[in-house]
Parts: structure tokens; C-alpha cells; sequence
């Protein structure tokens, strides 16, 4: 298939797809008002919908490999682009991230991730909220449920290189949780930025869970060891070179 077919596929799977993401919004709104677990509904039916429809709009598959975390568990996750956030939004029971504060004033999505139990963050107060948020969930402010949180604090192109920061430590040792590490490959096949998106098969690991007690940095060491080393070889598999990738995204 020729790199404008592609691109032309592309171009109308992403408009159809926020064209859902507004026609589910608008159907569950009502439905999310009245008893808040209808913001998940909502989200579980997009993000399958999402996924479905790129296998046979744009030739993207996507898997989810490992045991699926069911309880109050950390989840510290690999991020490439909008599309692990789908992955784990789609199998997670009751998925809730760490977010930008300035997404509590996108209109619906802000109401969503509120409802969901997503904790914004000022990222320019980073150690306050993350000690705020630990002091809601042991109160029970926050509904119960997966937390989410990306240790890099951003989206990184694969093979980029980028530092953990600090705030997946911190969570980790004040909640006293399982962290559960998850690997990826997604940024191959769909670009933080760009229309384009490529045939084959995004993946999100679940690996094997950190239980509770390291100290932090033995616990950073760990997942950055874990989930960096993985998400290479998920990209190898789906034949790129991750070190070359990291080289370029360094360059970058």
C-alpha cells in the first residue's frame, strides 16, 4: 500500500475517531451524572470502539499481554502516544491517571476524568499534589480503582531517552501498593504528533508486579530497568531498532 493511501486512511480513521469520542461523550453524560461509573462505561466503550476500528481502518492490531490488574494496585506505565493511554483504558476495571491540571478545564473530558477519579496536578507545585494526592486516597476522597501514573511525566518517543522522575517513588512508598510496571511499543505505529499511523501491532505489557516495600531507589532502579528493557524488545519484535531509535529521539 503506497504512503499516501496510508496517510489518506489515516486522515479518516483519526476524524471518525474524535467524531465517536464526541457522540459517546454526549450519550453517557447524562448517564456519568447520575451515577459516576458511567464515565468508565463510557471510556471502556470508546477505547474498544478505538481499537477496533484501527485494525480495519488503518491495518493497526493491538494486544494486551500479561495479567490484568483487578484491585487497588499502582500502575507505572510506559507512554509513546495517545494510544497506550486506549490500551489501558480498555482492559483496566476502573483506570485512573495522574493528569495535567489544565485538563480539568477541557469541556467533558475534564467532567470524565473527574468522575473517573483521575487527580490533576500542578506540575508546577509537583511535590505538594502528588503529597495531596496521597493524603486523598488513604482518606477515600479518590474512587478506588487502578492509578495510573507515567514515570517519565510525559509522552517519549520510542527509543528516546528520558529521566523517571521522582513522583512513582513517592507513590509507591506513601500508598504502600503493588506497582504493576507496563511496557510498550505503540509510539512505533502511532506518533505523538502527525496524522500517520501504521500497520501492525501495538502492544501493552503488564510485567510483573513490584510488591510494596523496596526502598525508592531500589524501586526506581527496578522499573526503569523493567519496563525500558521490555519496551525495546516489544519494539524489536515489531521490527524497529530500538537502539537506533533511542540515538534519533536523543538527536532530537
Amino acid at each position: 500500500m503506497s504512503g499516501a493511501v496510508q496517510w489518506l486512511r489515516s486522515l479518516f480513521f483519526v476524524g471518525q475517531m474524535y467524531f465517536a469520542m464526541f457522540f459517546l461523550a454526549i450519550f453517557y453524560t447524562p448517564i456519568m451524572l447520575v451515577d459516576r461509573r458511567g464515565a468508565t462505561w463510557g471510556v471502556h466503550c470508546y477505547c474498544r470502539y478505538v481499537r477496533w476500528s484501527a485494525r480495519w481502518m488503518v491495518g493497526l492490531k493491538t494486544e494486551v499481554r500479561g495479567e490484568v490488574p483487578q484491585g487497588e494496585v499502582l500502575v507505572a506505565s510506559k507512554h509513546q502516544s495517545f494510544l497506550d493511554i486506549i490500551l489501558l483504558c480498555s482492559v483496566l476495571p476502573r483506570p485512573k491517571f495522574i493528569m495535567k491540571k489544565e485538563l480539568m478545564w477541557a469541556p467533558i473530558l475534564g467532567q470524565y476524568a473527574l468522575r473517573m477519579g483521575c487527580v490533576p496536578v500542578d506540575r508546577g507545585k509537583r511535590a505538594q499534589a502528588v503529597q495531596k494526592m496521597v493524603s486523598d486516597v488513604a482518606s477515600g476522597a479518590q474512587r478506588p480503582g487502578q492509578l495510573v501514573i507515567y514515570p517519565q511525566g510525559t509522552r517519549v518517543a520510542p527509543g528516546a531517552a528520558m529521566p523517571y522522575k521522582v513522583g512513582s517513588a513517592v507513590l509507591y512508598r506513601e500508598l504502600g501498593q503493588t506497582c504493576v510496571p507496563a511496557a510498550t511499543n505503540v509510539g512505533v505505529f502511532w506518533p505523538r504528533k502527525g496524522i500517520l499511523r501504521k500497520p501492525g501491532v501495538g502492544v501493552i505489557e503488564f510485567l510483573p508486579p513490584i510488591p510494596p516495600g523496596l526502598v525508592p531507589q531500589a524501586f526506581m532502579a527496578r522499573l526503569e530497568e523493567v519496563v525500558e528493557t521490555r519496551s525495546d524488545a516489544l519494539m524489536l519484535e515489531a521490527g524497529f531498532d530500538a537502539p537506533a531509535a533511542r540515538a534519533a529521539g536523543a538527536a532530537r
